[in-house]
């Protein structure tokens, strides 16, 4: 049997015998991925009550955008239970499901699949995963809150359908791709309803940006040595908290520069454990044990968690 926490290929995986109760993270690059020890962990937890799930593994599994058609066919066959996609697969495999959520509909985006008799259903934990960390961090809910959200990517697309679900006071989106923020803004004006929706790009920083926002990066920048904050905090007013779904490292630039300016700031490893424990419960049927997930998790970052 492979470990657990190693990275797998289509050809490795087609050329093992027999099914498999399995559960996989599809990305690319996925190496740097912490999910299975959590997943695992917390397997190994419910396995003391139902010893089937002491069969169970979840995996991560190198998919590059082509492949993601021929590896979901060959993932059911082998009796896998349930799938979550990484970039750049959150978009995209919209095309390969046979059946899609509201909340995916609204997003079109999709983190998590279920297996059916015939193939995949799409739905989506990284909002609830979202809310959850927020919770968690700050004891701070969206409903009736500015919001500025950074990235316009399958994690973005998923905090902002979250955020017009729970009714914030006003959706700032920015993105540096002017064309992938337009795309997002249609997307999500048939589900705005009465939110204000708002959107800017470049070096275009609107007058009326609020106060006391609260903003979320949703982008990769930050994620490698050597990147750019993804936006200068010094430029927008004020925030009242940041939120970085990066965990890895814990203190990103954005972070650092928040630290700087005394906002109150939390980086992504709340919303990894909490979109995997939702994902989890949906796979197994049971509930997860939240608290062995996080510590999983935090065992397996190469800097202590801050």
């Amino acid at each position: 049997m492979p470990r657990s926490d190693s990275t797998r290929t289509l050809t490795e995986l087609a050329t093992e015998p027999g099914p498999q109760v399995g559960l996989g993270l599809l990305g690319f690059p996925v190496s740097h991925s912490i999910s299975p020890a959590m997943h695992n962990a917390a397997l190994a937890m419910l396995a003391r009550d139902e010893v089937r799930f002491g069969t169970w593994r979840y995996e991560k599994f190198s998919v590059a955008p082509g492949e993601l058609a021929q590896v979901l066919p060959v993932l059911h066959a082998k009796g896998f239970v349930g799938l979550n996609l990484t970039v750049p697969h959150k978009e995209a495999v919209l095309d390969h499901v046979e059946a899609v959520d509201e909340f995916v509909r609204a997003a079109g985006a999709a983190n998590t699949l279920v297996r059916t008799e015939t193939g995949w259903r799409a739905t989506n934990t990284d909002g609830g995963g979202l809310t959850d960390a927020l919770k968690a961090e700050f004891n701070l809910s969206l409903a009736g809150r500015n919001v500025i959200l950074l990235g316009a990517g399958g994690a973005a697309r998923a905090a902002a359908a979250q955020c017009l679900r729970h009714a914030v006071a006003s959706l700032w989106i920015y993105n540096r791709s002017r064309d992938r923020l337009a795309l997002l803004l249609n997307q999500l004006r048939p589900h705005a309803g009465a939110v204000p929706l708002h959107g800017f790009t470049g070096g275009n920083f609107p007058d009326d940006l609020p106060t006391g926002a609260l903003v979320i990066n949703a982008t990769t920048l930050g994620l490698k040595k050597g990147d750019p904050s993804p936006l200068d905090l010094r430029r927008v007013p004020l925030p009242g908290h940041v939120y970085d779904m990066i965990y890895n490292p814990p203190a990103t630039p954005l972070l650092q520069q928040a630290a700087a300016l005394a906002i109150p700031r939390a980086n992504g490893l709340s919303m990894l454990v909490h979109q995997g424990a939702r994902s989890l419960a949906l796979w197994t049927g049971r509930p997860v044990p939240i608290a062995t997930m996080h510590r999983a998790a935090g065992e397996m970052l190469t800097i202590p968690v801050q």
